[in-house]
């Protein structure tokens, strides 16, 4: 099994910063990308950033200039430092793997407990 912990989620003023963390832990084989999605209330989960095993980065286009995305892979950590934060950054976000632990045949996808994230004055 992979577990993952997520931290530094919190309350920012606009404009401010934010770093999450993730940390996968367990049983695991290989890890093949790491990425952060988020909720706001009445939404849809969508996708924030996500980085490959071969340091390949995506970004939602709300979010590009102002996210950056980074992992560790000896670590099995991942990152998302979030700068310049606006109101409607404000969500749950999750941390997402796809990968495989030491008893399973095919990758699988895991997901974080979530943190929260407000941006208000």
């Amino acid at each position: 099994q992979v577990h993952l912990v997520e931290s530094g989620g919190g309350l920012v003023q606009p404009g401010g910063s934010l770093r999450l963390s993730c940390v996968a832990s367990g049983t695991i084989f290989s890890i093949n990308s790491m990425a952060w999605y988020r909720q706001a209330p009445g939404k849809q989960r969508e996708l924030v950033a996500g980085i490959h095993s071969s340091s390949n980065t995506n970004y939602a286009d709300s979010v590009k200039g102002r996210f950056t995305i980074s992992r560790d892979n000896a670590k099995n950590t991942v990152w998302l430092q979030m700068n310049s934060l606006k109101p409607e950054d404000t969500a749950v976000y999750y941390c997402n793997v796809v990968g495989r632990a030491v008893l399973d045949a095919i990758p699988g996808t895991y997901w974080g407990q979530g943190t929260q994230v407000t941006v208000s004055s």
